[in-house]
């Protein structure tokens, strides 16, 4: 039976209400586009007077019907509501598909105590929805340090801190293009500061297809996965040899209320092993002062820290090449010189914007703050705007914004060594030709003469007595005196050069002389 008979003999199921659209909301006009209802209550007789194949058709449309709807929701893309808001349906049919194995640390302390706590991705979701989650009277600061992205994870802590929309977008679109910045709301500050390590062997955190497939923002297509995969391949097979350096996004949220959360998706090992060993010890400024923006401080030293290592590995590396190129320029030397100047472009690109995160954390702080607040309202009147950061921290972030104008000028110096290392590279390829030439022009001028005597003593005369008598011992005689006579002349400039040469070298040697 066709689908227009079924409707026919069962009219009363299309009078029904328009479904609650996972986007809108209830009262939407928002159909489906089959032909029946996906939410139709059909009565009991007309059920079981189907066939099965009828069946079988009707489940068959359903799905079609339900993979529409889900392509419709996640190609959702200009022109949509701003920001990732956990609570609208819409989001978790888009994210749903982020999961990660997360190792997330809780450490709760203060000047007298601290204690920490590790989960898993289902423990910390319970954890989070249960009483247990509370805060005790005696904590001052609590941290949340999770590495991993995982939709499930980024749902129950959105739920329990309100973390504002805008910043998880940031957090899940988790695109190459994106520089630190810092954004400041209502209930919270959000930092986004990329993460620069040096690549080992064992540790190398290049593109997989895992990855790519989670970022809702990217082509989900195998091609477009395979293609990447081999783009990125072919780069890393031609820039063997050079050093390799990640970069990598950590996410920053720093609660009035004394609690910070940081998220990694692929941060290098034991990344904030050092913070956490500084938690324990009660004798560290971070236990004594229980001040969440000096936390925050930390974790942007720590980035800061590990970003100076990288460009003192670059400047290691431009060092042997500068040595292998003063000994002998060779092309694959200069291909890796290169490599390394494209690669310096653009970590300055990532590098310069945590100066002005850094810089914009010490002298806007309180305007920004201040910004926030609608000063119209007449129970803000009379309030002191108080910043994230405080004066203690500020001062520690004097000397992280030294470390980013060392890391900025270094690189500098290293790209001009990079450069004069390039030129001087061509200028010596071109001197080398200069004196090839110069060679062979020298020879072809000292053969000039004897080329010459001898095609003139090689023409056929005949009844000469010299030509017969005197051929070997008459050319020599004619041939010789030509090429002393002549050769000079085309090497009176290198012989003026030469006169000079000396003549310097005794009036340098006579006014020492003159002074011992």
């Amino acid at each position: 039976m066709s689908s227009g008979s079924e409707s026919t003999s069962a009219p009363e199921a299309l009078h029904v209400e328009a479904p609650k659209s996972p986007i809108y909301g209830e009262g939407s006009s928002l159909r489906s586009r089959s032909k029946r209802s996906l939410h139709a209550h059909h009565a009991t007789d007309t059920l079981l007077s189907r066939k099965p194949i009828d069946t079988f058709r009707s489940t068959v449309k359903k799905i079609i019907a339900m993979q529409r709807s889900t392509n419709i929701i996640a190609s959702f893309g200009a022109g949509a509501e701003p920001g990732v808001d956990p609570r609208r349906a819409s989001m978790e049919v888009q994210y749903r598909s982020v999961q990660h194995d997360c190792q997330i640390e809780v450490v709760d302390y203060s000047a007298v105590s601290e204690k920490s706590m590790h989960m898993g991705n289902k423990q910390f979701v319970s954890w989070c929805e249960s009483s247990k989650s509370q805060r005790p009277p005696w904590v001052k600061v609590r941290w949340i340090n999770i590495a991993g992205i995982s939709w499930d994870v980024i749902k129950a802590l959105s739920l329990k801190h309100e973390l504002h929309p805008l910043a998880l977008e940031d957090v899940l679109h988790r695109r190459p293009e994106n520089l630190s910045k810092a954004e400041y709301f209502l209930h919270h500050l959000f930092l986004r500061i990329l993460i620069h390590d040096v690549e080992g062997e064992g540790n190398k955190a290049g593109f997989t297809a895992d990855e790519w497939s989670q970022d809702p923002s990217a082509s989900h297509s195998e091609n477009a996965i395979r293609e990447r995969q081999i783009e990125q391949a072919k780069i890393d097979a031609l820039k063997q040899g050079t050093l390799r350096v990640s970069v990598t996004p950590m996410f920053i949220f720093l609660f009035r209320d004394g609690t910070v959360i940081s998220l990694t998706q692929r941060a290098p090992p034991g990344l904030t092993l050092p913070i956490s060993e500084r938690l324990r010890r009660a004798d560290t400024i971070l236990r004594q002062s229980a001040d969440p923006s000096l936390l925050v401080q930390s974790l942007i030293s720590l980035v800061v820290d590990k970003a100076v290592q990288v460009i003192d590995s670059y400047h290691q590396q431009i060092s042997d090449i500068e040595r292998q190129i003063l000994i002998k320029p060779k092309p694959t030397t200069v291909r890796k010189l290169h490599i390394v100047s494209g690669d310096l472009v653009l970590h300055k690109r990532t590098l310069e914007p945590i100066k002005t995160l850094v810089y914009g954390l010490r002298r806007y702080d309180v305007d920004r703050c201040a910004a926030l607040v609608d000063q119209s309202d007449p129970k803000m009147k009379g309030k002191k705007i108080v910043g994230f950061m405080s004066h203690k921290s500020k001062i520690y972030l004097a000397d992280t914004f030294d470390h980013t104008e060392y890391i900025l000028s270094t690189l500098d110096m290293i790209a001009g060594i990079g450069d004069s290392l390039t030129d001087y590279s061509f200028n010596m390829a071109s001197y080398s030709m200069n004196d090839t030439m110069r060679v062979l022009t020298m020879i072809t001028i000292i053969c000039l003469p004897l080329t010459f005597v001898s095609g003139y003593f090689g023409m056929n005369f005949d009844g000469v007595t010299w030509t017969t008598e005197w051929t070997d011992v008459l050319f020599w005689i004619i041939a010789l005196p030509c090429v002393i006579v002549i050769s000079p002349l085309f090497i009176i400039p290198d012989i003026k050069r030469m006169i000079h040469y000396f003549r310097t070298r005794r009036l340098l040697s006579t006014t020492a002389n003159r002074f011992r």
